[in-house]
């Protein structure tokens, strides 16, 4: 099991529910899963902003069509801010490396709120998959 401590880019706090009500620090992200992400930030040599890791499933019911079980409620998935060519090639390691089993893609509208969402889930959560918002 990968501790936080080995992780290299990322803080628990930076994947916390932000339902504001829940009390979350981000531990209840998957440590498996956020090595992968950390693998794939040490590969594209770029930062990766987090605007969603860990939902409470409170929260997630309230944001989200997936209900009160949705992928970020399992603690291995999160949508990182980003667009254009680093979209693009941060797709392409996640297909070429296998890393991931879910991908959404959000690029349409303002730039500051594109993203891709990521995750890990098995094949009985219906992956792999990919989708667009």
């Amino acid at each position: 099991m990968i501790s936080w401590a080995e992780i290299k880019h990322f803080k628990p706090a930076e994947f916390a529910c932000r339902c504001g009500d829940c009390r979350s620090d981000g531990k209840e992200m998957d440590t498996e899963f956020i090595a992968k992400l950390d693998q794939l930030r040490e590969r594209s040599g770029k930062a990766m902003i987090i605007t969603s890791g860990y939902r409470c499933p409170a929260y997630n019911k309230r944001i989200s069509s997936t209900g009160f079980d949705g992928p970020h409620t399992t603690g291995r998935a999160a949508d990182v801010l980003v667009s254009g060519e680093d979209a693009f090639h941060l797709v392409q390691q996640c297909v070429l490396g296998g890393w991931m089993t879910g991908i959404g893609i959000n690029q349409k509208g303002p730039y500051e709120k594109r993203f891709i969402h990521l995750d890990d889930l098995p094949p009985a959560h219906g992956r792999p998959r990919v989708w667009t918002y």
